[in-house]
């Protein structure tokens, strides 16, 4: 397991594990202490909701729900985790707040001048997105060409992908949370399950031919600061069944067309991809190379 931050025009490296983190492997310390903070400016701190009302005037379909929030990791030693090795600390966020904040035209106002990582961004909304690299039973990878309608970079190439949801497991906020140990084990639970969840809805391929997930780790766009966990999921079927499914995918509006690439041309595909996912391509490549960086 390696973690490092890589700094390049397009796509940060925030956390990578390139053996791949299985779901025992990976713990949540969840809490309001990893939620953003309101920026001091008044003012831009006003600007979120109207910021919002224009995009709602704009696409009046838009909806307002919780996201995790990226606050960040630790490296556990075995003794702290009998065995797993990191922990994500996340905390609650809302899409309001993210169109608001990372997606405003005054994105880089919200981002504080420092050093430190989660310092930088504790005024950002920062939601934790997540993608999958699928890769194929004839070994290539799976690539969705988004929908112009879409919310973020329409026409863009990008790898299946969305959000793990705290709906999903039943947190609507902070207060009256079960312990510490069992959230934990749900909140990983639906980051797993929620990958699997997005691959089946925006590709078509049912879950039963897919492998387990592994996390490959964690990149962040430079443009607006933008979080997104990466996975690994084999898939038991060739290109050509999956573009039979993909005609028949639940969430197939948000996308136009489906792509399997070759792993020699990811590289030249993730060229048009946005950064955090040209990030997810490149977690994917040090997976493959198995580059080991000492801590």
């Amino acid at each position: 397991m390696t973690y490092e931050c890589v700094a390049g025009l397009a796509f940060e490296i925030l956390l990578a594990c390139p053996s791949g983190l299985a779901p025992c492997q990976l713990q949540v310390d969840f809490g309001s202490s990893y939620d953003r903070q309101p920026h001091p400016d008044g003012e831009l701190e006003r600007s979120i909701e109207k910021t919002w009302r224009e995009r709602l005037q704009d696409n009046p379909a838009l909806f307002n729900g919780l996201k995790f929030r990226y606050g960040g990791y630790k490296l556990l030693s075995s003794e702290q985790s009998g065995g797993n090795d990191v922990c994500l600390c996340l905390g609650l966020t809302d899409y309001k707040t993210f169109v608001g904040t990372n997606l405003s035209p005054k994105w880089k106002s919200f981002l504080k001048d420092s050093q430190d990582d989660i310092e930088r961004c504790k005024h950002t909304s920062s939601p934790l997105g997540n993608g999958a690299i699928v890769e194929t039973d004839d070994n290539s990878i799976l690539v969705l060409k988004r929908s112009d309608h879409v919310g973020e970079f329409p026409g863009h190439l990008v790898f299946p992908g969305g959000h793990s949801e705290p709906q999903e497991i039943g947190i609507l906020g902070h207060h009256e949370l079960i312990n510490n140990v069992e959230l934990s084990v749900k909140i990983v639970d639906e980051m797993y399950s929620g990958i699997v969840r997005e691959i089946v809805e925006e590709t078509g391929v049912p879950a039963t031919f897919l492998s387990k997930p592994l996390l490959l780790g964690v990149s962040r766009r430079v443009l607006n600061a933008r979080p997104t966990a990466f996975f690994f999921v084999k898939c038991a079927l060739s290109s050509p069944d999956i573009l039979q499914f993909y005609k028949h995918a639940e969430h197939k509006f948000e996308s136009t067309q489906l792509l399997s690439i070759s792993k020699e041309d990811l590289t030249i595909a993730a060229g048009k991809m946005p950064g955090c996912h040209q990030g997810g391509a490149a977690l994917f490549d040090l997976m493959e190379k198995r580059v080991i960086t000492p801590v």
